[in-house]
Formats: structure tokens, C-alpha cells, sequence
């Protein structure tokens, strides 16, 4: 059994999903010591440090030593910057003397495949979490390449773990999928919020009323649509009476489309996180 306290994790980038992983993991009982953040940004640095206590650095090749005995590497950059730091990361890997460390990626779009070049290293695995993980409510897709032993398996799971709920997919290139609906999903549903406070605000009431209904719906129907036997389908409709509030509501929004405009929403962000995969893999 893997305990999460015992681990040491590097993350190459200390960006907001960088910062929602840590949080969660610090939550859980992970020591600040056992975490070391990197990036060139000063400012990145010193919030993550006010924030979290961790160790940070400017570059790789400062952060030999903690990366040697790093238990995971995390990628967690963006995509324009993930081949220099891949190269930068292979340059000290190769220096020690097992470089096969396990590595999980959270780059949008790029693909296993690509990274294993780079680092000649094909124990990976690709994660796409969400920024719930701040408060240990998020879910991650997650993908493994064919060198993942089960104890790096177990690892990735006590990880994802402390930051929420995971689920495996067995297709790459579902992963475009997940980004599209979790990874980016929680600013749709931020989109929702704000405007269903605005709609209060404007009929009369106070923003924090509204605030505090709009937000607490929100989390009570996802709550309740999570842990139902029945459909969201079969929810809403027990919701609606025909020539009632809501079915004069869901008019308007069948109306306007909003449901299809969502599913297209969802499919054109899917189809951005190919074309990321798409442009890294372009010499």
C-alpha cells in the first residue's frame, strides 16, 4: 500500500492547475518538503511559497538532486513550452542512473508518444484534472502507456486520489474528450453561475442572495445527479410540470438551442486539444 506521505513529487511548471494539485495533495497529508515547483517566473515562485511552503526552482538543472529521488514527475506546463522543457528533463535524466522515472503529463493535447522521444522514457502516463482539486472535488481522465508497471498505477491513483475522483480511459484519444468536457468544463459551469446571478440580481435580488442560491443549486443537483439511480433525463423531468416556472424556463433555453450550442462548445474545444497534439508533434 502507497502512502501518499511517503511520496516526493516534482511539478515542471507552477501554473493554476500546478497550484490546484498541490493543494489537494497538502490537504491530504502530504508533506510541503516532499514538493518542489519549477518554473522560470519569479512571481509563480514566490505565490507558490506564500501559499504552499514548498521548494522552488528557476530550471531544471538546479533541481538535480530532488528530482533524482523523485517518487513522480509532473508535466504541467503549456504546450509551447513543453519541448524545451522536455529537452532540459531529459539532460538531467540521463544523468543518473536509472532515468526511467515515472512521469504523468497534464499538457493538454500532447500525446504520449511525443513525449517518449524526447525523454526516451516510455514509463508515462497523461492526466487531464480540473481545478476542483483546490478543494479536493476534482476529476481526472487518465491514460497510461504500455511500460506502466501496476505499482506506478497505484501511485497515480493515490495521487489523483487526494485531489478527487479519476477515471481511466483506454483510448488516447479520449483524452481530447476529457479536456473538452472536465478539463474545461468548470467554466462552463462558472458561465452558468454568473449568469444565473445576474438573472437574480436583476429581478431584485442582493448578489450575495443570489450568489448563495445559484451556487448552492449548482452543487446540490450535481450532488444529487451523482449519487441518483435515475437519468439527468429523468431528474429534469421530475423537475418540470407541464405549464409550470421551470417548463416556461426550458422553453426559452430549447428555444435558443442551448443545449446543442453546449454540445458544440464541448466538441469544438475537443477539437482544439487535437490540434494542440497535432502541432507538437510538427517538427
Amino acid at each position: 500500500m502507497i502512502n501518499l506521505t511517503q511520496l516526493k513529487i516534482a511539478f515542471i511548471g507552477g501554473g493554476n492547475m500546478a497550484s490546484a494539485m498541490l493543494s489537494g495533495l497538502i490537504q491530504n497529508g502530504l508533506d510541503p518538503k516532499n514538493l518542489l515547483a519549477i518554473d522560470p517566473a519569479e512571481s509563480a515562485r514566490e505565490l507558490l511559497i506564500q501559499k504552499y511552503h514548498i521548494t522552488t526552482q528557476a530550471d531544471i538543472q538546479s533541481s538535480k538532486s530532488f528530482l533524482n529521488t523523485a517518487s513522480l514527475i509532473v508535466l504541467s506546463i503549456k504546450p509551447q513550452q513543453m519541448k524545451e522543457a522536455l529537452k532540459a528533463l531529459n539532460t538531467v535524466l540521463q544523468e543518473f542512473a536509472d532515468s526511467q522515472h515515472l512521469i504523468l503529463s497534464i499538457v493538454a493535447g500532447v500525446r504520449l508518444i511525443d513525449i517518449e522521444q524526447y525523454l526516451n522514457n516510455a514509463r508515462l502516463v497523461r492526466a487531464m484534472p480540473n481545478t476542483p482539486a483546490l478543494i479536493q472535488k476534482g476529476v481526472t481522465g487518465l491514460y497510461r502507456g504500455n511500460s506502466v508497471k501496476e505499482a506506478d498505477v497505484e501511485l497515480i491513483e493515490v495521487v489523483n486520489r487526494a485531489i478527487g475522483h479519476f477515471v481511466w480511459v483506454d483510448q488516447e484519444e479520449l483524452l481530447d474528450v476529457v479536456t473538452a468536457l472536465s478539463g474545461s468544463g468548470p467554466a462552463y459551469v462558472f458561465s452558468f453561475i454568473e449568469n444565473l446571478i445576474k438573472s437574480g440580481c436583476s429581478l431584485g435580488l442582493t448578489y450575495e442572495q443570489a450568489k448563495l442560491l445559484a451556487t448552492h443549486t449548482i452543487m446540490g443537483a450535481g450532488e444529487l445527479a451523482y449519487q441518483s439511480m435515475e437519468s439527468p433525463s429523468t431528474l429534469r423531468e421530475k423537475v418540470t410540470s407541464k405549464g409550470g416556472t421551470t417548463f416556461a424556463a426550458l422553453e426559452v433555453l430549447r428555444e435558443k438551442q442551448w443545449g446543442h450550442s453546449l454540445q458544440e462548445a464541448v466538441k469544438a474545444a475537443a477539437k482544439r486539444a487535437k490540434e494542440l497534439g497535432d502541432e507538437f508533434s510538427q517538427p
